[in-house]
C-alpha cells in the first residue's frame, strides 16, 4: 500500500480522539485523499463492514508542527462520528457475547461428551464384569459336571466288576445315612447298619475259607455261586424266581449247602427260611440294593485274592 502518499498525524489524532482505533483512522484517511475529517468519516461510514477495515496500513504519517489550528468538522459529521463510535462498542459489546456464548456452548458440549465417555466406560466395564462372572460359573460348573460324569464313570466300571444291570435303580430301596457314634454308617430296613452287616458277610466267608482251607476247589466254587446269586438278584429285583432257593436244590446243596457258611451268607443279604425251612427267601421290600452291591464285592475280593480269610482277620 506504501505509494508515496501521506496523512496527517493531526487529523488521525484527532480521529483518534472522536473513539475511531487508529489503524481504522489511518485507512480512512488514505482512502478518502487525506483531505478532511469529514470526508475521512464519510469513508469509515461506506466501509465500516470491510473486513480490514482495522488492519494497520502501511503508509507514513505526515506530521505537520506548524499547524496547530484544529480542523473544523460540522456538527453533522460529529453527530455521524458519534453514532459510528456507539455502533462500533455496541457490535464490539455483541462480538464479546456471542464469544461468551460461543465458549459456553463449546464448554457444555465438551462436558456433555465427556460424560457421554464416562458413562459407556462404565457401561463397559459393568458388561465385562458380567462377562467374566459368566465365564466363571460356567467353569466351576464344567469342573462341577466333570466330577459328576468321574463318579457316575466309577459307579458303571464298579457295577460292570460284578456284572450288575446299568440302568436307572431310582425306583430300588435306598440306604439313608445316620450318624452312629462319630461315623457314618447306612441303615438297612433290618435295623442292622451296614458296617456291621458288611463286617459279618466278610467274616462269615472268611470262616468259610478258614475251615476248609484244604478244599481250595470247592470253596472258590461256593464264592462263584453266591456270587452269581447275587447279581441274579441285583439285577433283576422284581423277578421272585432269583428272590426264591430251594435248599434241597441239588446243584445249591452241593456248592454252597454244604458249607454252613453258606445260607448264612445268604440270609446276611436278607434272605429268610420260609415253608419250614425248605426255602430263603428275600421279601422284595427287603431288597436292598446298596447291601448287595457290597455282597458282590466282598465275593469278588474272595475269589480273586487267594489269601482271603488265611492271613489275618483284616484283608
Amino acid at each position: 500500500m506504501d505509494d508515496g502518499k501521506e496523512v496527517k498525524k493531526k487529523l488521525v489524532d484527532e480521529l483518534e480522539e472522536m473513539g475511531f482505533p487508529l489503524a481504522r483512522a489511518m485507512r480512512a484517511l488514505y482512502h478518502s485523499g487525506n483531505s478532511s475529517l469529514e470526508d475521512a468519516i464519510n469513508w469509515i461510514v461506506d466501509h465500516e463492514n470491510d473486513p480490514e477495515i482495522d488492519q494497520m496500513p502501511l503508509v507514513p504519517m505526515k506530521i505537520e508542527i506548524e499547524d496547530f489550528e484544529p480542523s473544523s468538522v460540522s456538527e453533522e459529521v460529529k453527530l455521524t462520528a458519534q453514532k459510528l463510535r456507539k455502533k462500533s462498542q455496541k457490535r464490539n459489546n455483541e462480538d464479546d457475547m456471542k464469544s461468551v456464548s460461543r465458549r459456553e456452548k463449546e464448554r457444555i458440549r465438551v462436558g456433555k461428551e465427556l460424560q457421554e465417555a464416562k458413562k459407556i466406560a462404565e457401561e463397559n466395564e459393568r458388561k465385562r464384569f458380567i462377562a467374566l462372572r459368566k465365564a466363571e460359573k460356567e467353569e466351576v460348573n464344567r469342573a462341577r459336571e466333570k466330577v459328576r460324569q468321574k463318579l457316575q464313570q466309577d459307579k458303571v466300571e464298579r457295577r460292570g466288576r460284578l456284572e450288575l444291570p446299568p440302568g436307572n435303580h431310582a425306583s430300588l430301596k435306598t440306604s439313608t445315612p445316620v450318624v452312629q457314634e462319630n461315623k457314618v454308617v447306612v441303615s438297612t430296613e433290618a435295623g442292622v447298619n451296614l458296617t456291621t452287616k458288611v463286617d459279618l458277610m466278610r467274616e462269615c466267608l472268611r470262616s468259610l475259607r478258614r475251615y476248609n482251607k484244604d478244599d481250595d476247589i470247592k470253596v472258590k466254587r461256593a464264592f462263584e455261586t453266591l456270587l452269581i446269586y447275587v447279581r441274579n438278584v441285583a439285577r433283576n429285583p422284581d423277578e421272585d424266581k432269583f428272590r426264591k432257593i430251594r435248599l434241597s436244590n441239588p446243584a445249591f446243596k452241593e456248592r454252597v449247602g454244604v458249607f454252613e457258611q453258606g445260607p448264612k451268607f445268604l440270609e446276611l443279604c436278607g434272605f429268610e427260611r420260609v415253608e419250614g425251612g425248605k426255602y430263603l427267601f428275600l421279601p422284595r421290600d427287603r431288597f436292598d440294593l446298596s447291601v448287595f452291591e457290597s455282597a458282590g464285592n466282598i465275593l469278588q475280593s474272595a475269589i480273586t485274592n487267594p489269601f482271603f480269610g488265611l492271613l489275618s482277620t483284616e484283608e
